[in-house]
């Protein structure tokens, strides 16, 4: 797999920005797990995605992945309509974007 990808983990995780966010977006190319330089044993992942450029990237554990969408164009970064419901009432509201661009 390489390209560009939308790339949906299952848990948050910290960018180098400090933000917390749910995908990455950028070019993926798939790697061992030799790039952290250790040795996973067979009860953990033994791949990688490396997402961004050489200069700025981040690293997800394959295990973490839960969609990859091929996605040559940058996805929208603008705030997105989200929803919570309590007890008897819908609550409707806007949040940032959950997606980290890794370029």
């Amino acid at each position: 797999m390489t390209g560009k990808y939308l790339i949906t983990t299952d848990s948050w995780f910290t960018a180098p920005n400090g933000k917390q966010y749910k995908a990455a977006w950028g070019n993926v190319e798939i790697v061992d797990d030799s790039i952290l330089g250790l040795k996973t044993n067979r009860m953990s992942t033994n791949w990688f995605a490396k997402v961004g450029s050489e200069d700025k990237h981040i690293i997800i554990a394959g295990c973490q992945i839960h969609y990859a969408t091929k996605c040559n164009d940058k996805p929208s970064l603008e705030p997105s309509e989200d929803w919570q419901a309590d007890a008897n009432k819908l609550n409707i509201f806007e949040r940032p974007s959950h997606i980290y661009v890794a370029e």
